[in-house]
């Protein structure tokens, strides 16, 4: 399904783990690697970049070596902006590759529906157009050895959904049901944040469960192990308290990992995946 994935990396060891992960991902055959210097603000150096540039150069080479290594087809891509930023650049080339999947880190402190991200990340997941698996920094950094060995194959080992039953939503789930052989098991949230009165919310509630029965038995039936969730509140501090229980609850022994898959509700744009 993710044939052809857009990785943007700035080569840190960071960086380098997200790349580590990319062969776990199903049906990955192609990736275009993607360095951007930013030359809108001075470096050290003045305004003068080419240094940067050429090492950049020798790094994407090394990175487009060792992945070629392992099977996939590599296009390399370094671009130097001047004006614009990092995000915005990343959406292009990934609009002019045509790619099916943005794979990057998460590190920084933007913020984005309550969730912790990288300032390139947060852009990219917030105003882009394509599907975009994001890894959480404490999940990877300071992993090493048999550790580390067993994070990258349990990347979506559990999912959870957030829905609210629009065709955006379908499109999510349309998505986890396609990669039903490399998921292990799906959770499917909904947040009623309407009704005045104890008998209506109660009545939103039954109407949401039934409607996430019917989403499950259709997951099951491809395949899926589901279980449902029925919150009442606001819908951003919901997902977002079910995402910290569920990442309190991980376990690396126990091969619980745990996956985001969030959509944004703007029809134009796709899902944005969130692995943590």
């Amino acid at each position: 399904m993710f044939e052809k994935v857009l990785v943007p990396t700035d080569f840190s060891k960071y960086a380098q783990k997200v790349v580590e992960c990319i062969g776990e991902l199903p049906g990955v055959k192609e990736i275009v690697l993607l360095h951007v210097v930013d030359a809108t603000h001075p470096s050290k150096r003045g305004w003068t970049r080419g240094p940067e540039v050429e090492d950049a150069k020798i790094d994407l080479g090394d990175v487009k070596e060792r992945l070629e290594k392992l099977g996939f087809k590599v296009t390399t891509r370094l671009e130097v902006i001047t004006e614009a930023d990092v995000s915005r650049t990343i959406q292009r080339v990934a609009d002019e590759e045509n790619v099916s999947l943005i794979v990057m880190g998460a590190r920084g402190q933007g913020r984005i529906s309550g969730v912790l991200l990288g300032s390139a990340s947060t852009g990219v997941v917030r105003f882009g157009d394509r599907d975009t698996l994001i890894m959480r920094y404490k999940m990877l950094e300071g992993l090493e050895g048999a550790t580390y060995e067993k994070f990258c194959p349990m990347i979506f080992s559990k999912v959870l959904c957030t829905t609210d039953f629009s065709e955006a939503s379908k499109s999510a789930i349309s998505v986890i049901r396609d990669l039903k052989d490399a998921v292990g098991e799906v959770i499917l949230e909904y947040v009623v944040s309407r009704g005045e009165t104890q008998e209506e919310i109660e009545g939103y509630v039954a109407e949401a469960k039934e409607k996430l029965e019917t989403i499950k038995e259709d997951l099951v039936g491809a395949g899926l192990k589901v279980r449902t969730h029925v919150d009442v509140g606001n819908p951003r501090d919901q997902i977002t308290r079910a995402v910290l229980w569920c990442l309190r609850h991980h376990s690396f022994e126990n091969h619980t990992g745990i996956s985001i898959y969030m959509f944004d509700l703007n029809p134009s744009h796709q899902g944005a995946n969130l692995n943590y």
